[in-house]
């Protein structure tokens, strides 16, 4: 059983009726979209474990708090770090503070950090999708969060979003491969159900067709954006084909896996390398070619300034992309 009496919180109210936090929230703000016997639950479990609701506090509902919460898909990459830096230097000079969820890559684990950002009461919510379903993401309209998505697009859902003009950073890297003389150039692709990784396979193979080079099957290798399937997919694409001099690969995290794999073999001192994202391990590269650089501070305050324009305008012509132009190193 939950506490009792004046220190009883939502979140024990949520578990007495076995619902979400974001539920209770929804009764307790008489959402007449909540069904009867789910209301009925919630206010059974209220009066059991003695919730009160604090009229303080529900009044400030329609106040601003001031915070900002950043959803995450996973910390460990240099993108979402420069990103995030860019975030806060605009909401910061703005006043607000923001807090920082993960959702690891899964779709229930940030349906959860979604239900928290309602219970934190969120003046809106900066998002990198964990995948490409997003009918969870209703839940911040129907409590009239406004959120801006980053980095990854969700079809079918109408949202702001900022994002990498993956296209065609891709197309010039591999444009740049073949004007360096290259008749055959491997890729190592990612989870096409991603947007971004979609756009810079999509990129890769409208430079092929542009120049009259033919897609070949067994030097296309589709990895799952990080280490070891960056691993794989280049030993895969070394035994295939011995006249590959290059390959382009879509992100950082398989970029390291595929240089290790180079690393370990010696026949693969002729490959040449391009690749997205530029870290401050880049140095350590040894295969490097050309190295597509995305403006990841731009994207950062990019998002912050069209969740602030969302938050306090909210007549703007919804939704606003921005595809912002990377550079090639």
């Amino acid at each position: 059983m939950g506490r009792q009496g004046r220190g009883a919180t939502v979140k024990d109210v949520a578990k007495k009726a076995g619902v979400s936090t974001a539920t209770v929230s929804r009764v307790i703000n008489k959402d007449p979209k909540v069904q009867k016997k789910t209301r009925d639950s919630v206010l059974v479990a209220m009066k059991e474990i003695g919730y009160r609701v604090n009229p303080i506090a529900r009044s400030l509902r329609a106040q601003k708090t001031h915070t900002i919460g950043i959803v995450a898909p996973e910390f460990q990459n240099d993108f979402f770090t420069a990103v995030a830096e860019g975030i806060e230097e605009v909401l910061r000079a703005k006043g607000y503070t923001t807090f920082i969820l993960n959702s690891r890559e899964d779709i229930e684990e940030e349906k959860a950090r979604l239900e928290l950002l309602i219970e934190k009461q969120v003046d809106g919510a900066i998002i990198i999708p964990a995948s490409d379903r997003g009918e969870h993401f209703s839940i911040l309209d129907e409590h009239k969060i406004p959120f801006v998505l980053v980095d990854r697009m969700i079809e079918g859902m109408s949202s702001d979003c900022v994002l990498t003009d993956n296209y065609h950073g891709a197309y010039e890297a591999v444009t740049s491969c073949i004007e360096d003389g290259a008749k055959k150039i491997a890729v190592i692709a990612g989870d096409q159900s991603l947007t971004s990784a979609k756009e810079r396979f999509k990129g890769y193979s409208q430079a092929l067709s542009d120049h009259q080079i033919p897609l070949e099957e067994d030097i296309i290798q589709f990895g799952d954006m990080h280490i070891q399937s960056g691993y794989h997919a280049m030993a895969h694409i070394m035994e295939s084909s011995k006249d590959v001099s290059y390959v382009f690969i879509v992100n950082l995290f398989m970029r390291i896996g595929a240089e290790k794999y180079l690393a370990e073999h010696p026949e693969g001192s002729r490959i040449k390398i391009a690749a997205f994202d530029l870290a401050a391990i880049s140095p350590l590269f040894t295969h490097s070619f050309v190295t597509v650089k995305q403006p990841l501070g731009q994207i950062g305050t990019t998002a912050a300034d069209l969740l602030l324009q969302r938050i306090d305008h909210e007549d703007i012509t919804f939704p606003q992309i921005f595809r912002l132009s990377p550079e090639l190193i």
